[in-house]
């Protein structure tokens, strides 16, 4: 192992005042799970269970994408700085095979470590004895720093696959109701589809710790990942975005002619296709289970309400530079405006209500209250609010230029206020410390 990485370590708990004060131990590491999270959220079946039960791992199938050290409740798994993969605690597999104790029960000093059932007689009569001390108002600190697995990139990879799926299904439900978007329908929506998918694939290859093994998602499949799933939700869009903008260049151009079964067809496809693309990532953040604030019953739909939200607004800026009909800006408008009121509505209804569990709740805190609270109110709420009033005059079609750049104004308002609550989520949710 790297000198400085650990798969076990220590967990300090000091109680009392000085001079009437204490201090424990806690030795924290992989628990080995029966229902391993890890395993589940694993794309390329890296991590497994053994018949024995050892949550073991194969570094040569590992992509490095982190997705394990946000599924673990105990913060055990880390990246490798040398191989660049994901490693941990394997209860010293190669050992239990040749009928010997994990080297750390062997090496302790002072008989603190054990292996056993602990279902055995013998052994629950050894762990009913052991004493157990308050820690009501204890003073917890780890002696390895446990940073967060997914930054900036993860955070910007959800703006861009909800602007391109919200395009997509916007234009896709313009077609069926019958309303005339012009050019934002045969070009803009499928071209913005194709650019948030191609950003998306991109910005999750790079934020793995060995891209070049990406195709691994496909090639050693764990099909009950949703980081597998979500990479065909992405590939599907992409196809659906790809020949919708093949045919509408062709429409354009004169090349081919306008088929209405054709347009209904793609927008048939275009609304599941955004839906889910938009949406998966509720799925994916549901199996990091250590991380609780990410396991929202309404994530789903709030990530759908988000991609609508930004998918209108860039429209909107679009409507600024193609020509387009007056009943298409009017029904774009709508859909940025209501879209950025369902939006806030949804944050206020996620955190002014009750968590369910301690560390959501923690979580939830930092984003009203505490370091978050800022970004959060100013950018994250109060301007999705702006925007969505700057939208509104557009609601029912102005026809004027003020109207058009009010409009545009607010769609790029409300990818800053996406961004930046998107920034506070995924960074909260990893600050509660897991252990």
């Amino acid at each position: 192992m790297p000198v400085g990485q650990f798969r076990t370590w220590v967990k300090y708990v000091d109680q009392g005042t000085f001079p009437d004060s204490t201090r424990d131990f806690g030795v924290m590491r992989c628990n080995h799970c029966t229902d391993a999270p890890c395993v589940k959220i694993c794309p390329t079946k890296a991590l497994f269970v053994r018949d024995d039960g050892i949550v073991d791992f194969d570094r040569d199938r590992c992509i490095g994408c982190k997705s394990c050290m946000q599924g673990c409740p105990y913060d055990a798994i880390y990246i490798d700085e040398d191989t660049h993969t994901a490693a941990k605690c394997n209860f010293c597999a190669h050992r239990i095979d040749q009928d010997k104790e994990p080297a750390c029960v062997v090496v302790c000093p002072t008989h603190s470590i054990w292996v056993g059932d602990l279902d055995d007689p013998h052994r629950a009569a050894v762990a009913a004895d052991l004493p157990v001390d308050p820690v009501s108002g204890a003073k917890t600190t780890l002696d390895i720093p446990h940073t967060r697995p997914w930054g900036w990139r993860v955070i910007t990879y959800l703006w861009a696959k909800g602007l391109g799926g919200g395009a997509l299904m916007i234009a896709s439900l313009g077609i069926l109701l019958g309303v005339d978007l012009g050019v934002l329908t045969t070009i803009v929506a499928p071209a913005l589809g194709v650019a948030g998918t191609a950003v998306t694939g991109a910005l999750l290859v790079w934020d793995l710790k060995r891209p070049e093994r990406f195709l691994y998602i496909l090639l050693k499949s764990n099909f009950g990942s949703w980081l597998v799933l979500g990479a065909y939700a992405l590939a599907a869009h992409a196809a659906v975005s790809g020949v919708w903008l093949l045919y509408g260049i062709g429409v354009e151009t004169g090349l081919l002619t306008a088929s209405e079964v054709v347009w209904t067809i793609l927008a048939v496809l275009g609304i599941p296709a955004g839906v889910m693309v938009a949406g998966y990532t509720a799925f994916l953040f549901g199996q990091a289970e250590g991380r609780d604030l990410w396991q929202s019953p309404l994530l789903f739909w709030h990530l759908n309400v988000a991609a609508v939200m930004v998918g209108a607004g860039a429209l909107a800026v679009a409507a600024l530079i193609v020509n387009t009909t007056a009943d298409g800006a009017a029904f774009v408008a709508r859909f940025l405006a209501a879209a950025a009121v369902l939006h806030v509505l949804m944050l206020l209804l996620e955190y002014g209500g009750r968590h369910a569990s301690r560390a959501a709740a923690v979580a939830a805190h930092m984003i009203t209250h505490g370091r978050y609270a800022i970004p959060f109110w100013t950018l994250g709420v109060a301007l999705a609010v702006v925007a969505a009033a700057v939208a509104f005059p557009g609601w029912n079609g102005g026809g004027t230029v003020l109207v058009a750049v009010a409009v545009a104004v607010a769609g790029v308002a409300v990818q800053v206020a996406l961004l930046a609550y998107e920034t506070v989520f995924v960074r909260a949710g990893q600050d509660v410390p897991l252990s």
